[in-house]
């Protein structure tokens, strides 16, 4: 029977890259294994042809000499220079010695001993309103992993040195066989180092690290809000096998204000104002982040009322310009009144009854309202 085409066996195009040729045969190889498909002498026959197509397509000179004769071109090519015999299980194994090389940073061409980075840490640093706006220089004290200063982070005692690890040879990576699966994993002897430590350091133990509490100045940005962070680089817990050290990373959390509320770049606030200016209009004295500022009230303001004073906000920690700072105005009602004054009142208010639509126009449409639902005029 004539053989098929290796491209059309491999499902890739005559222009396909190395890459997509060694994807297409390890996808076929798994799918088609004898382990996978016991007594199937089909799949056995399709895998034979796929990990044949596969040794010729992978091979630049023996696929250049399949892409100009075929397959007369390749079967002289073998016939002159020899050729071994068919072995499916390391077949198979060049597969997964591939995949998982890739994944535990060594491969069958020989490993190396692991470095590990230092772990990144997390802080959260309270703020007042003030300093996230205008920006500080906090102090912390982050407790972490450190390079052992005694034995500089080798976790050998003093005068001695890590040697060569008797299960991994130096290698810091370990092959183990789970049926025609050839898997590579560190080490757990040395875990991934290659060298173990006989003569440990008294300061740390042999670990190389000792935990430490160390004082950081962090430099807070102006602007900064609740949930931003500011990284540190280095900061984090130091490396192993002289990795390098991981990150800190500082998020911040806005205390709340007694008197501001903040949303992004604006402020807000309530401004109390007494009836009488509230009635009458005056200035009442505001409070803004960068001190105090006059507003002019107008007369008939009503409570609830929303004053805008423009770039009295925040700055944007990331550009852009400006908040304002909305200030809602709440007519205060008097408290602890004299005879005299609630007399008094009783008096301006006796005065404007019967024509609330003029002086108490919220009032009277209120109760215009409420009489036409409860006598369903206008249903």
């Amino acid at each position: 029977m004539s053989k098929r085409d290796y491209y059309t066996v491999l499902d890739v195009p005559r222009n396909a890259p190395e890459a997509d040729i060694k994807k297409a045969y390890r996808r076929l190889a798994m799918k088609l294994h004898p382990d996978r498909n016991p007594g199937d002498k089909t799949a056995e026959e399709q895998f034979k042809e796929v990990k044949e197509a596969y040794e010729v397509l992978s091979d630049s000179r023996k696929r250049a000499v399949y892409d100009q004769h075929g397959h007369a071109g390749v079967d002289a090519q073998r016939n002159a220079g020899g050729g071994g015999g068919f072995n499916p299980g390391e077949a198979f194994g060049d597969i997964f010695g591939d995949v998982f090389g890739d994944i535990f940073g060594g491969g069958r061409r020989g490993g190396r001993s692991q470095v590990f980075r230092g772990a990144d840490l997390r802080y959260e640093l309270e703020l007042d309103l003030n300093q996230a706006v205008f920006g500080a220089a906090v102090e912390i004290e982050i407790p972490k992993l450190t390079e052992c200063e005694t034995c500089h982070g080798s976790g050998a005692a003093k005068g001695h040195s890590p040697v060569e690890c008797d299960t991994c040879h130096g290698s810091g990576q370990v092959r183990v066989s789970q049926g025609f699966f050839q898997l590579q994993q560190t080490c757990p002897r040395c875990r991934g180092s290659g060298k173990i430590v006989k003569n440990p350091c008294d300061t740390c133990l042999g670990q190389g690290r000792i935990r430490r509490t160390k004082k950081l100045s962090v430099k807070i940005p102006p602007g900064v809000d609740t949930g931003d962070r500011v990284r540190l680089t280095g900061e984090g817990e130091a490396g192993r096998n002289g990795g390098p050290p991981g990150d800190l990373y500082v998020e911040m959390r806005v205390r709340e204000h007694d008197i501001f509320q903040r949303d992004g770049e604006n402020l807000s606030c309530e401004v109390p104002v007494s009836f009488a200016t509230a009635t009458l209009g005056g200035s009442i004295i505001v409070p803004t982040l960068d001190g105090h500022v006059s507003l002019k009230v107008p007369p008939e303001t009503q409570s609830g009322k929303v004053f805008r004073l423009r770039d009295k906000g925040v700055k944007p920690v990331r550009g852009g310009a400006r908040g304002d700072l909305f200030c809602k105005v709440m007519v205060e009602t008097p408290v602890k009144l004299t005879d005299e004054q609630k007399e008094l009142l009783k008096q301006f208010d006796a005065s404007i009854r019967g024509n609330e639509a003029h002086h108490a126009p919220r009032e009277g449409s209120f109760f215009d309202g409420v009489k036409r639902f409860f006598t369903g005029a206008g249903a």
